[in-house]
């Protein structure tokens, strides 16, 4: 009898487990499913964009995907991606909310912050909100240029102390990108090797790092190794005291706030949670915090990277770099510094910027999404809670609509007449509602920082450096590997 009850106990645990990767009915086609371990043995933890293409070439442009025991979907292609996020965007705009991303930058409190939250109320009012007050802080117009114009001198100082010699750019974008930031956030900015300035840079290198190991893939899939002393809690650690240093900030910036009155981000939400007051609304202390924490990371990293792979292209294709001198001489001819409207006559400058980020695509996979009610795509059934992954990689290098989908070429944003226009496949700042919040700011600092240095410097691939390695060092944000540059005065 024993016996029996325990054979019959394994054998209900056996078909749970094997049920748990068994897809529901008109559920989109995949890989065969291992228990425990999903489809985690089909793709390369350190890149999986190839795998993720062989796939969809196998499966087509929407095919499923085992996380562990967790079912997703991967969705490839412009058409797929546009019935989603665009004409679908209510069900396909879910964040899921048990991830170890999540973890981090929420420490599981009540503030969900607003990359990550969830498609509600509350984060339709947060971004709604960070939208208005970006834009009221001069996103387009004269003082954000004069911000980042005024942010490039500092980084022009120490490319000219570095002419004629090889250096390493790394550190230098992220630490413009990040006072670019400062100045919206706190109207402050930190000198190069202020304290502050390197605990902000390490944090955002810490988390990300990890982010996109093997750990955060653990963590994700095997839930019980979650309260275990394991590398991912000196993340948890660290996010802890970034917090407590934008909470200081809030606290500082309080004292000497005069309402109605904001000189940056901080007061312009004091101001609009004085306004609501006890409303009920989704506005508190703590979620400033963590809003600070989503655009000071969001906003430094993907414009640094961004940055980092266009001077290594520049360097890489001298003609390249050569012909956009000229037309950037031509243009800014008798002319102090470059205006955000000048890109309008700059064609070839903007071909050579757009093609350096459709081929560095450094988000590759953009942020996870969630369904948020059972729903259909491309003729298939999706559950509600099913885990979406954007492909925008394959957006990005569709066959079909680019004229050289897989090489550089900055004749893919260019007519025959040579006039500037960007595809509809154009989309690293991913589409639909959960759209890059900070895309402005992203293009006008990546234009007027890069224009600004080519007026002024040449750079130049060392001779014995060997040759330019294009490869990525993949992760949520993608980021090329460390090279140097030679830095020249232009004459």
């Amino acid at each position: 009898m024993i016996v029996s009850v325990v054979l019959l106990l394994v054998g209900l645990c056996i078909f749970g487990l094997l049920s748990r990767n068994r897809r529901t009915k008109n559920f989109p086609p995949g890989p065969r499913a291992i228990p425990f371990i999903g489809n985690l043995l089909e793709i390369k933890l350190k890149d999986p964009t190839a795998d993720l293409e062989r796939l969809a070439k196998r499966h087509g442009n929407v095919y499923s995907f085992f996380l562990g025991p967790r079912p997703a979907i991967v969705i490839n292609g412009l058409q797929a991606m546009k019935e989603a996020f665009v004409n679908k965007a209510a069900a396909f705009s879910g964040r899921p909310q048990d991830q170890y991303v999540n973890h981090i930058l929420e420490m599981k409190v009540a503030a969900p912050g607003v990359i990550l939250s969830d498609y509600t109320s509350g984060w339709k009012e947060h971004r709604r909100f960070g939208l208005l007050t970006l834009r009221n802080f001069g996103l387009g117009k004269h003082t954000m240029e004069q911000r980042i114009l005024t942010e490039t001198k500092y980084i022009m100082k120490i490319l000219e102390q570095s002419h004629g010699k090889p250096m390493s750019p790394i550190q230098l974008f992220h630490k413009v990108t990040s006072n670019v930031m400062c100045h919206i956030l706190f109207a402050k900015r930190f000198d190069y090797e202020d304290e502050s300035m390197k605990f902000f840079i390490g944090l955002f290198h810490e988390v990300n790092k990890v982010i996109n190991g093997p750990w955060a893939m653990i963590y994700d899939c095997v839930a019980l190794v979650r309260m275990l002393p394991l590398p991912f809690w000196n993340v948890f650690k660290t996010i802890k005291t970034a917090r407590e240093r934008y909470l200081n900030a809030v606290v500082e910036n309080s004292k000497s706030r005069i309402p109605g009155k904001p000189r940056h981000f901080i007061d312009c939400y004091l101001d609009e949670l004085e306004k609501r007051g006890d409303d009920g609304s989704s506005f508190s202390e703590e979620q400033l915090c963590v809003f600070l924490l989503d655009l000071h990371n969001a906003g430094s990293d993907t414009t640094a990277n961004t940055l980092l792979f266009g001077f290594l292209y520049l360097t890489a294709y001298p003609q390249i770099q050569e012909r956009c001198q000229e037309e950037i001489d031509k243009v800014l001819d008798g002319k102090d510094q470059a205006s955000f409207e000048d890109r309008g006559q700059m064609p070839y400058v903007q071909a050579v910027l757009h093609e350096i980020q459709r081929v560095a695509n450094v988000a590759p996979l953009a942020v996870f999404h969630r369904v948020t009610r059972d729903s259909e795509l491309m003729g298939y059934s999706i559950p509600k809670g099913t885990l979406v992954i954007p492909n925008l990689y394959s957006v990005l290098n569709e066959e079909g609509q680019w004229k050289s989908p897989h090489e550089f070429n900055p004749e893919n944003f260019l007519t025959e007449e040579g006039a500037f226009v960007i595809p509809e496949a154009f989309v690293p700042f991913s589409l639909g509602p959960r759209m890059c919040l900070g895309e402005n700011l992203a293009r006008m600092e990546y234009f007027l920082i890069t224009v600004t240095l080519l007026r002024r410097f040449k750079f130049v691939w060392p001779e014995d450096a060997g040759e330019p390695d294009f490869s990525p060092v993949y992760g949520i944000v993608q980021s090329p590997k460390p090279y140097f540059m030679q830095v020249t005065l232009r004459e």
